[in-house]
């Protein structure tokens, strides 16, 4: 695989900061731009994450002299530097989608971690073990957004993937007709940390804006069809979720009740979880995880705190099936927000586009 060179638009925030740990030393991709807000802009990247770096590793060291660049008005510089980028910055969504369209016109592929484009119809978004064959609807963006090379891919919210990808191993044979998912998020989520949010100590707070109207409404995507030059969404099965903010630092838990037209055993279940891969354990990408889906038998398991990092940090853990009483069962699900739900679910969705030649 030849080595690309990427952008990292929006570098200075949480999930921009996740793509600089992922990416440095990454087999396939180089670091060579950095871009962030005016304000960041001409600044070394050391300089502008000062005070501000909120993981627990240390910035790499690689980057530190990297001077920022400024992510709405180096456009086409940018552009002309890398081979795509990814974007994870924080604008105004009618802004970011102005943003990530300019960059696609001035061909530079975007790899996108922000909602903005998640419901353009012809825009992809991938869970890349669940939906990996969405990309081919970038034949058809191209020709709208008159591009070459240029186009928008998403992954989708974070919320969502913990549950969905339980659910997915047994949408086809089984036909799950109805789910509900409660989560329990963590503060990385909103780009925070303790220091800065005080205010979840000690407690849960039962709203968090907009994630709701996510979780129900992007499986619906990520199960559609392309028809027509855009991705049609799927109909069933009919999802309700409810999202809380909990004190917890990384990892989103989830407890999800579903009900099948055809209901499988307990065994079934756990050998659809157990056998279940995709393209990119096929391809051995990178960054992908050798067993997506781990179930643990233990009945306090799983937990954020020892299993979020689970193959660095890219598999979903599952735990507690059982039969239900109103729905048919119901089951506990763990996967890391800013790994396999940020930051490392756009490298995973890079490194897929990359296997199919959509960056040469």
């Amino acid at each position: 695989m030849k080595k690309y060179k990427v952008g990292i638009i929006g570098a200075t925030g949480m999930v921009g900061q996740r793509f600089c740990q992922l990416l440095d030393r990454h087999p396939w991709f180089e670091i060579v731009v950095l871009a962030a807000s005016p304000r960041s802009a001409g600044k070394t990247f050391k300089e502008a994450v000062s005070g501000k770096w909120k993981l627990a590793d240390p910035m790499p060291e690689d980057l530190a002299d990297i001077v920022v660049m400024n992510a709405t008005d180096d456009v086409e510089k940018i552009a002309s530097m890398v081979d795509f980028c990814f974007c994870a910055v924080d604008m105004k969504k009618d802004e970011i989608r102005a943003l990530e369209e300019r960059y696609a016109k001035a061909e530079c592929p975007i790899v996108s971690n922000n909602s903005a484009h998640r419901f353009t119809p012809d825009v992809p978004m991938v869970i890349p073990e669940i939906n990996p064959d969405h990309i081919e609807i970038i034949e058809a963006q191209r020709k709208r957004l008159g591009t070459k090379r240029g186009f928008i891919a998403v992954k989708s919210n974070c919320s969502l993937q913990s549950y969905v990808p339980a659910l997915a191993p047994l949408m086809e044979k089984y036909k799950v007709t109805k789910a509900l998912a409660c989560t329990y998020q963590a503060i990385s989520g909103a780009g925070r940390t303790f220091e800065t949010f005080p205010e979840i100590l000690d407690n849960v707070i039962p709203y968090i804006g907009g994630e709701e109207e996510k979780s129900e409404k992007e499986p619906m995507k990520i199960w559609g069809h392309i028809e027509g030059g855009e991705i049609v969404n799927a109909t069933e099965p009919v999802i309700t979720a409810q999202c809380l903010r909990v004190p917890v630092s990384d990892g989103h838990t989830a407890a999800v009740f579903c009900s099948f037209e055809n209901k499988p055993s307990k065994e079934e279940i756990l050998q659809a979880w157990k056998s279940f891969s995709g393209v990119p354990q096929q391809l051995s990408l990178p960054s992908a995880p050798k067993q997506f889906l781990h179930y643990f038998e233990e009945d306090d398991r799983p937990q954020a705190k020892l299993d979020r990092n689970l193959e660095g940090g890219m598999a979903v853990s599952i735990g507690r099936l059982r039969e239900d009483t109103l729905f048919d069962y119901k089951f506990v699900c763990l996967s890391h927000n800013t790994l396999r739900g940020a930051a490392g679910g756009g490298v995973l969705l890079a490194e897929l586009l990359a296997a199919k030649g959509y960056f040469d």
